[in-house]
C-alpha cells in the first residue's frame, strides 16, 4: 500500500526520532522531563466537570450531536464581549472539535491546488500542513527576530497578488509574542486591499501576562468583513483532551467551513458541549489564578536557565518559552542530544519553519521544582559540552 503524494510531502522525522529517544530512556529506567508539548496540567473549572458528569449520566446525551447546541453559540457570543466584540450567535460562531480540527479543514474549504496562502514563519505546524494537504502553495511571512511581529513589507508584490489566505497567530505559538494593535490593523487593511481571507489563531487569548490585555482581531474595525478568528477551551479552561473550540467572524467564511464539516463529522459529544457552556458562562476566578501560576513558572524557568548559563528572553504570553540555542546551534541536533543525555525534552525550532532554526520551544507545564531541575540538568550539560 502506497500513501498518497499529499501525505508523503509532510515531514515526520523530527518528532518521530525524539519520541524514540524518549522511549529508549524510559526503557532504561531513566526519567524524561517533557517540556516539548503544551498540554495544560492545571485542572478544568469544577463547574465544567460537574456539567460534564451530569450530562454523561443521561442516556439521551449519547446521540449524534450533528450540530452545536444553540446555547453553545450563545455562550461564545457572551464570552467574546470581554474583548469588545459583538457576535451574532447564529451566523458568526461555528463550533469545532478543537481548533486544530478547524484549522486543518480551513485550507480544504478555501484553497485550490496552486493557490497561495501566507503563513507566519516561525508558526504553528498545522498552518503549513493544512495548506499543503489542500495542494496549495505556502509563502512565509517572516517574523522579525527582535519585535516578533510579522514582516508584511518583506512579501513581494507578486505574492500579494496571488495570495488567497493569510494566517496570523497571537499570542504566538511558538514565539509567545503578543500582537500590537498596529499589526492587526495593518493585516485587516492588507486583507481588504488584496481580497484575501484573513485568519487569526487566538487560542492563547487568556494566557497573557504582566497586566497586558489581549486583542481580538475582530475588535479591529472592518475585520468581520474579511476575517475569522479561532479560539479554544483547551488552554483557557484546561479542556485540551475534550476537543472543543470555535471559529468566529465573517459569516460567509464560516458558512463555507460549516458546509465542509457537515460532510466530515457528526459534532462534538453533547456532554462535552454542556461542560463548555458551563465554562464559558459561569463566573470564575480562575483566569487570574492561571495567569499567575504560569507567570511564576515562566519567571522561575527563565531565572534558572539564566543561572545555568543560558540567558533567555522572558515570554509575554502563552505557556511557552522561545529560546535561541546556545551559539545558535542547529535546533534538531541540539534537542536530540539534550534529550538523550539529560532527559529534558524540548521542541526544535525547525519544526515551526525555516526561521525557527537556531531556537527551541519549551513549555512550562510542570511545577516549579521540576522546571528548576530541568534547568539544572541543562546547565550541567552545557558546561560539560559547551564550556
Amino acid at each position: 500500500m502506497t500513501p498518497s503524494d499529499r501525505l508523503n510531502q509532510l515531514p515526520d522525522g523530527v518528532f518521530q526520532e525524539l519520541a524514540i529517544a524518549a522511549h529508549e530512556r524510559r526503557k532504561k529506567g531513566l526519567d524524561v522531563i517533557d517540556l516539548s508539548v503544551g498540554s495544560p496540567d492545571l485542572p478544568p473549572p469544577p463547574h465544567a466537570v460537574e456539567a460534564l458528569l451530569r450530562a454523561a449520566q443521561d442516556p439521551r446525551e449519547y446521540r449524534y450531536a450533528i450540530t452545536a447546541l444553540p446555547e453553545f453559540h450563545e455562550a461564545v457570543a457572551r464570552f467574546y464581549e470581554r474583548y469588545g466584540v459583538t457576535l451574532d450567535p447564529e451566523r458568526e460562531v461555528l463550533q469545532l472539535a478543537g481548533s486544530q480540527d478547524g484549522l486543518s479543514h480551513l485550507a480544504l474549504t478555501f484553497l485550490n491546488p496552486g493557490d497561495v496562502a501566507l503563513i507566519p514563519d516561525p508558526g504553528y505546524p498545522i498552518y503549513d500542513a493544512g495548506v499543503r494537504l489542500a495542494g496549495a502553495r505556502v509563502e512565509p511571512i517572516p517574523v522579525d527576530a527582535e519585535t516578533l511581529q510579522p514582516r508584511f513589507d518583506a512579501i513581494p508584490p507578486e505574492v500579494w497578488r496571488q495570495a488567497k489566505m493569510m494566517i496570523l497567530n497571537f499570542p504566538s505559538n511558538p514565539t509567545a509574542a503578543i500582537a500590537t494593535r498596529g499589526t492587526l490593523e495593518r493585516a485587516v487593511a492588507l486583507a481588504k486591499q488584496h481580497d484575501l481571507l484573513l485568519v487569526h489563531d487566538f487560542a492563547y487569548s487568556e494566557l497573557v501576562f504582566d497586566g497586558v490585555q489581549p486583542i481580538s482581531l475582530l475588535s479591529i474595525p472592518g475585520a468581520k468583513e474579511v476575517a475569522i478568528e479561532f479560539n479554544s477551551l483547551s488552554k483557557t479552561y484546561n479542556l485540551a483532551g475534550a476537543r472543543i473550540a470555535y471559529a468566529v467572524g465573517c459569516p460567509d467564511a464560516l458558512a463555507a467551513l460549516r458546509k465542509l464539516k457537515s460532510h466530515i463529522d457528526f459534532g462534538v459529544f453533547l456532554p462535552v458541549q454542556r461542560a463548555a457552556i458551563a465554562a464559558l458562562t459561569t463566573p470564575w476566578d480562575g483566569y487570574e489564578h492561571q495567569r499567575a501560576v504560569y507567570a511564576e513558572r515562566r519567571d522561575a524557568l527563565c531565572e534558572a536557565l539564566g543561572e545555568a548559563g543560558w540567558p533567555v528572553r522572558k515570554p509575554a504570553a502563552t505557556m511557552f518559552l522561545w529560546a535561541q540555542t546556545p551559539g545558535g546551534q542547529p535546533s534538531y541536533p541540539f534537542a536530540l542530544a539534550l534529550l538523550k543525555e539529560t532527559g529534558v525534552a524540548v521542541t526544535p525550532g525547525i519544526a515551526f519553519g525555516s526561521r525557527g532554526e537556531g531556537h527551541v520551544r519549551m513549555a512550562f507545564v510542570h511545577d516549579i521544582p521540576v522546571l528548576r531541575e530541568a534547568a539544572r540538568r541543562i546547565g550541567a550539560w552545557l558546561r560539560q559540552h559547551h564550556g
